[in-house]
């Protein structure tokens, strides 16, 4: 938990935790009224925590295009499909902004790329025709917001490999790829730690930034 959350901070982050639990055993018991009560509730609760900590306005943004994405995935039909991945695109574009000009890796950049164009090679055949293209450009965006998200120190950087897993998950399970069990489990696992790591990464360098400027 980064530093200087107070008792607000600490409540709200205890309320993440408890819906984003209630929400994970609900997809392994095959209780769908759990996940519609609890998933709705899991960005505004991280939202309000890092406004607790003075959280920079950007990755305000990206989590609640987040909210916006994940009230859209929660119905099964490719418009809202579409609406929840254009509201997940707007969000990393909201991170790629934050995390600025920071230096990365070029052998991680390189090994992104070619996940990047080795999956969308292996998803295109499979893919709906219509979706495509925006699956396409969608992952070249969330590609580059994952390489991108090391600039931030190795926390945010797990955090963006994670976001990726997770929206690859999904867009496995539009090809119809074979699925692990639980599907849902776990790619809602993996996308609540990379939302949580990202956060967590971009508060440490904004303290660490402050302290700087005092400092200075």
């Amino acid at each position: 938990m980064p530093r200087s959350a107070g008792t607000a901070g600490r409540l709200l982050l205890g309320a993440f935790a408890a819906a984003s639990a209630v929400d994970l055993v609900s997809l392994l018991a095959g209780w769908h009224p759990g996940h519609l009560a609890a998933k709705p509730l899991l960005m505004p609760l991280l939202v309000g925590y890092v406004l607790t900590l003075h959280a920079p306005r950007l990755l305000v943004a990206a989590l609640l295009f987040g909210w916006g994405g994940d009230l859209a995935l929660l119905f099964d039909a490719e418009p809202a499909f579409l609406v929840g991945m254009g509201s997940f695109a707007a969000g990393h574009v909201c991170y790629l902004v934050l995390f600025g000009r920071g230096r990365t890796s070029p052998a991680l950049g390189g090994a992104y790329a070619v996940a990047l164009v080795g999956t969308v090679a292996l998803l295109w055949g499979d893919l709906p025709a219509g979706l495509r293209i925006p699956v396409a450009g969608y992952s070249l965006l969330l590609a580059s917001m994952a390489y991108r998200s090391s600039a931030l120190g190795r926390v945010a950087g797990v955090g963006g490999a994670l976001f990726l897993l997770s929206d690859t998950l999904i867009a496995t399970g539009v090809a119809e790829w074979p699925q692990l069990p639980r599907p849902d489990f776990w790619i809602m696992a993996t996308y609540l730690a990379a939302q949580y790591l990202l956060a967590v990464g971009a508060l440490h360098r904004e303290q660490a930034y402050g302290r700087e400027v005092i400092q200075d």
